[in-house]
């Protein structure tokens, strides 16, 4: 490495998490390895770069695929002992990968994120960056409610102080250093998309377009998007605690104002005509207590689970050219 930029032959490892991606993983290995051929053949990454597969507990023949496919050289597997989410199922192919390489991409295994932009992001860690990040270049083939929810997620995660790259899901690249820095984070509720920011290295973004799933079904409908936003707001910020806050002093507000109201109409002979308001004003304060409670019990359940320094996964098995470990 000199003034930043990147000298020598780069190692780079692929890492690709998989939850019952048996439909799609020979295809995506056969693209990923032919991308990882070219490089090595143009030497732009050494010949010990190699594509690492990790299996999210999945319950139809991945993992068999994954085992024949590690047979080959340049592949590895990581099976994990149950599903464990794919925010550790990530971390696990990063952790194993840590050690031997100089750069590592992650990737999802449905190969919607263009794969022919990995030559560029390994062109930009060569450059200086220290994280690549792939953006998408446009939403134009998205229905109109994807377009919308995207938007509201990426904008709502910001004001809720997660600071997350807009339009970037789980394909980046991190070098060397930000993968080090990256394991030194140590919380069990990981969200490894908000905590990539938080390491402050030059950064760099390959826009790139965005296709259709190679096979199989997204395992993110709106439902999990709407989980993965919580564990990230939750994950990152207490700005959701400042905001019960200020709720808390309108609503204190708001009880003022009634209850002059309510002195007014018991002066001019009027009080059961405040039946109406009391009823309105049980039910919205009744409702922002339960939704306060409820947001405080979400950061109190996730310090429960901190403070327990369980295994985020656990690794049952590895394979590699060589054999099961």
């Amino acid at each position: 490495m000199i003034g930043g930029i990147y000298t020598a032959i780069p190692t780079v490892h692929v890492v690709v998490p998989c939850y019952n991606e048996e439909p799609a993983l020979g295809a995506t290995d056969a693209k990923l390895r032919e991308i990882l051929g070219r490089m090595v053949a143009s030497g732009e990454v050494s010949r010990e770069s190699r594509v690492v597969y990790v299996d999210d507990g999945s319950t139809d023949g991945t993992w068999g695929l994954i085992e024949r496919l590690a047979r080959a050289e340049g592949v590895e597997g990581v099976k994990l002992s149950r599903n464990s989410g794919k925010e550790n199922a990530l971390w696990a192919g990063m952790m194993r990968s840590r050690g031997s390489c100089d750069a590592l991409i992650t990737i999802d295994a449905d190969l919607q994120d263009d794969p022919e932009a990995i030559p560029e992001f390994v062109r930009a860690y060569a450059g200086g960056a220290e994280i690549v990040y792939g953006v998408r270049s446009s939403r134009e083939k998205d229905k109109l409610f994807k377009r919308v929810t995207a938007r509201g997620f990426y904008g709502f995660m910001r004001r809720m102080g997660a600071g997350i790259v807009n339009d970037h899901a789980d394909y980046r690249l991190l070098g060397k250093r930000a993968l080090e820095a990256l394991s030194e984070f140590t919380e069990v509720n990981l969200f490894v998309r908000g905590l990539v920011p938080l390491l402050g290295f030059q950064t760099v973004e390959v826009p790139h377009a965005r296709g259709e799933r190679i096979a199989g079904e997204t395992k993110y409908p709106f439902s999990k998007m709407a989980a993965l936003a919580l564990q990230g707001i939750t994950s990152l910020s207490v700005k959701p605690i400042h905001w019960i806050t200020f709720i808390g002093a309108a609503f204190a507000l708001l009880g003022v104002g009634i209850a002059l109201y309510a002195l007014i109409s018991l002066i001019v002979g009027k009080a059961v005509a405040g039946w109406t308001s009391l009823m309105i004003s049980i039910w919205i304060i009744g409702g922002a207590q339960l939704i306060a409670i409820g947001l405080i019990g979400e950061y109190v359940g996730k310090a429960y689970m901190e403070a327990k320094r369980r295994p985020r996964y656990i690794v049952e098995r590895i394979a590699t050219g060589g054999g099961g470990e």
